[in-house]
């Protein structure tokens, strides 16, 4: 018997590797069920799943607040999924108005930890609440290292939210191929033109995730079109079977307005979705690295 041949050895375990790394990467890819076109592949390992240090700044989500009870449990829920993708981390939830705690309320009781906070819209653009409303809550606390992360959108994860909602409401393969269908993105509004401008290119994503469907972005208040003449808009196009994407964080009036004007299906609020989640954690980051990039007025380091 011959001696086995140590090159043809050393070639099958590296081809061996090969097919193994290769079967764990498809592992990895997901199809959206529309045509099987691949349209996600999660980073391994994910960068948010790991255990965070207890000198690290609070995470403190920070919500518009509503009179609707539904609200408050959804966005807990919410952090609660943030918390478990990051262990360790001290995530609070803060409001604008409207819901305790407050966002100021909030920011006076970290003043004394000496962590600092890096505060997350729960907010879809960059309007009022973004620019003024969250760098004057830090500014008064100046004890507290503050930094102002992006708000959620525009970014490929909230359209990873949107289009399973939409698809819980009923969206399927067909709707997408259909030159019957279309998507209208209700948002709450704002007459900042760089607010309007990030829902614009959110309902952009949101239809290159879907394919060839129209989505045609509307607004609760403050700016058009709204949600039924957003309908009308596509109904010119020849889009009668329409579909209400919501682009808001829990239940409120605005949201539950935005659906009950739907002519056909209306995706329920994206509350704790795990693609939202990361999100959060996604811009937390964001703001330690380059804190540059937040928007606002430029507060202390953190």
């Amino acid at each position: 018997m011959t001696e086995p041949d140590s090159t043809f050895d050393s070639t099958a375990q590296l081809l061996g590797r090969i097919t193994a790394q290769l079967g764990t990467q498809l592992g990895r890819v997901h199809l959206n069920g529309r045509g099987g076109r691949i349209t996600h592949v999660t980073p391994a390992p994910d960068e948010t799943r790991r255990p965070m240090s207890s000198t690290a700044p609070t995470l403190v989500a920070v919500g518009h607040g509503s009179r609707d009870p539904r609200a408050c449990a959804t966005l807990g829920r919410l952090l609660e999924r943030v918390r478990e993708l990051r262990p360790g981390l001290d995530v609070r939830l803060a409001h604008i108005e409207l819901n305790t705690p407050l966002l100021g309320d909030t920011l006076a009781g970290l003043a004394g930890a000496g962590r600092g906070a890096v505060l997350v819209p729960l907010l879809f653009g960059r309007g009022h609440h973004v620019k003024r409303d969250l760098p004057d809550a830090a500014a008064a606390v100046p004890g507290l290292r503050t930094r102002i992360a992006l708000p959620l959108g525009p970014h490929p994860l909230l359209v990873e939210a949107l289009a399973d909602r939409l698809d819980e409401a009923g969206w399927t393969a067909g709707d997408s191929a259909s030159r019957s269908a279309g998507v209208v993105l209700a948002a709450a509004g704002s007459r900042d033109p760089e607010s309007l401008a990030d829902i614009r290119r959110t309902a952009a994503l949101l239809g290159e995730r879907l394919g060839t469907v129209p989505v045609v972005p509307a607004y609760a208040s403050a700016a058009a079109p709204t949600v039924p003449e957003a309908v009308r808009v596509l109904a010119t196009r020849g889009r009668h079977r329409v579909a209400v994407a919501s682009c808001f964080a829990a239940p409120g009036l605005f949201a539950t307005r935005s659906a009950a004007q739907a002519p056909w299906i209306a995706a329920d609020p994206l509350g704790a979705h795990p693609a939202l989640a990361r999100l959060v954690l996604h811009r937390y980051d964001e703001a330690l690295r380059n804190p540059a990039a937040a928007p606002g007025r430029a507060l202390a380091p953190a």
